[in-house]
């Protein structure tokens, strides 16, 4: 990652005019305050401008991206929670759909944590002094965050019936449940996940795009487009056959 201290500052095209990762001057005197080293510091922060294409165009990569990565990543995790826990339903999706399929809501959430989690973590890298530091700040935020999120939603739509029945998920029997909706350990990994993905994808996505000139930056993304309206359409359309075209017609 050292590699960015030869980000130019003036790039060929205004698209790029913010220049990512652009370092902060210390004053002269007396020597600045230890923080994180400052090739790390570069490469982690900058990458937040939703007033640029650059930006608009990796977010859109990352939806599509982990719509599908998010589905392979699903099937261990499920494997290893139905081991222990015996949690997964045998009949769950994950079990029999092709591995083209999205699951949006990976994507979803990437772009979410893009939105929301990524300016958070370059507030946090700003006023920290070590690197392991900043990373174990935002891992916390981001379990905690997301306890919050899946116990509220539980809430307010994952009520048990008139038979305790629960309409989405029951976590009501699992050791480390909160308030009978949200689950410790699912809590765990959406933060170990949310932390890995903006500490490395998503800043590598961005890097990637940076050192490409624009019209092969262009390139890559229609391709990248076109790869995944293909997973789509094969997902989705009778004329391949698509898995959730044989849910439909059940």
């Amino acid at each position: 990652m050292s590699a960015m201290n030869n980000r130019p500052n003036d790039h060929n095209t205004s698209n790029r005019h913010h220049q990512y990762g652009q370092s902060e001057p210390h004053d002269s005197g007396e020597p600045a305050a230890p923080i994180i080293h400052d090739n790390l510091k570069h490469d982690e922060i900058g990458w937040f401008q939703p007033r640029t294409w650059a930006f608009w165009r990796s977010l859109t990569v990352c939806l599509a991206l982990f719509s599908i990565i998010g589905h392979w990543m699903e099937l261990p995790y499920c494997l290893t929670m139905n081991h222990f826990f015996g949690i997964v339903s045998p009949d769950y999706a994950v079990w029999h759909d092709p591995w083209f399929v999205p699951y949006w809501v990976y994507g979803i959430g990437a772009v979410a944590m893009t939105l929301v989690i990524e300016p958070l973590k370059e507030w946090i890298v700003n006023r920290r002094k070590t690197l392991w530091g900043a990373i174990f700040e935002s891992f916390i935020l981001m379990v905690a965050l997301a306890a919050v999120l899946e116990t509220v939603i539980g809430l307010i739509i994952n009520q048990p019936d008139a038979n305790g029945v629960y309409p989405f998920w029951d976590n009501s029997v699992l050791p480390g449940n909160i308030l009978n909706q949200g689950w410790i350990v699912n809590d765990f990994f959406i933060g170990l996940m949310a932390t890995v993905y903006v500490w490395v994808f998503y800043p590598l996505i961005c890097m990637g795009f940076y050192k490409l000139s624009e019209r092969w930056a262009n390139i890559v993304f229609v391709l990248v487009m076109i790869a995944f309206a293909l997973c789509v359409i094969a997902s989705y359309t009778p004329v391949f056959g698509g898995p959730y075209v044989a849910h439909m017609q059940q």
